[in-house]
């Protein structure tokens, strides 16, 4: 996410670049925002944890911010980008009274969040600067708060052939989930799990009830590490 040029630049036309690079899946973006969305809420529900604030953590043009609040019932979500022009697009498209978009610079108050996602963003930041990212995430939680981090699988083609598809994506750094982990861990986050989805393409969807047994299999194009701030932190 350091590259702000770059995502200024695709301010006006990031879903389009994004559904052309998933349109070999047969799915368009929203259907794999929703799926990863409701995973967020089952793995909340079996925690017993109710989120009322919310850290959309990298959130680009906006239009995933919306839907976080709508489906983990959120009184307030705040979207949070370093590239000031398209938190202005954000802000103009989707903004509301529970959910609000800002730099990263603007929302600095430490421990306010109940829970933070963040989808396929640090592929984006350089490597020397991920840590500051998650320690950036880990002061605006609370003591317990938790951190939804999903990442493309490098271990999986069908995730690095949509990745070559995207114009964005040109000079991404894929995460495995092991370094994903070591970077929360470094930064005093618990790891509670770690699931692999989107293993299958549209025309196999009969097979999605196998894809809920082998989760923990890193076959799936993209992968969430769930992580916990500690309670005295």
């Amino acid at each position: 996410m350091s590259g702000t040029p770059l995502f200024d630049v695709y301010a006006d036309s990031y879903d389009e670049a994004l559904d052309h690079a998933l349109a070999v899946t047969g799915l368009a973006k929203d259907f794999f925002c929703q799926e990863r969305m409701t995973w967020l809420r089952q793995c909340l529900m079996a925690l017993g944890e109710r989120p009322r604030r919310g850290l959309d953590y990298g959130c680009g043009n906006g239009s995933s911010t919306p839907l976080l609040a709508s489906m983990l019932s959120l009184g307030e979500v705040l979207g949070v980008d370093v590239a000031p022009k398209i938190i202005a697009v954000a802000r103009e498209q989707y903004g509301a009274t529970d959910v609000q978009f800002g730099t990263v610079a603007e929302a600095m108050i430490a421990g306010e969040f109940d829970v933070a996602y963040c989808n396929g963003v640090f592929h984006h930041i350089d490597k020397p600067e991920r840590p500051a990212a998650v320690e950036y995430v880990y002061r605006r939680l609370r003591p317990g708060g938790i951190f939804s981090l999903w990442e493309n699988n490098p271990w999986s083609p069908a995730a690095r052939y949509v990745m070559s598809r995207c114009a964005f994506d040109e000079d991404a750094q894929m995460l495995a989930a092991d370094e994903t982990k070591r970077l929360l861990q470094n930064a005093g986050f618990e790891i509670l799990r770690t699931d692999f989805l989107f293993i299958f393409p549209s025309f196999l969807k009969f097979l999605e009830p196998l894809e809920r047994r082998v989760r923990k299999l890193p076959i799936g194009a993209q992968y969430q590490v769930l992580a916990r701030k500690g309670l005295g932190a």
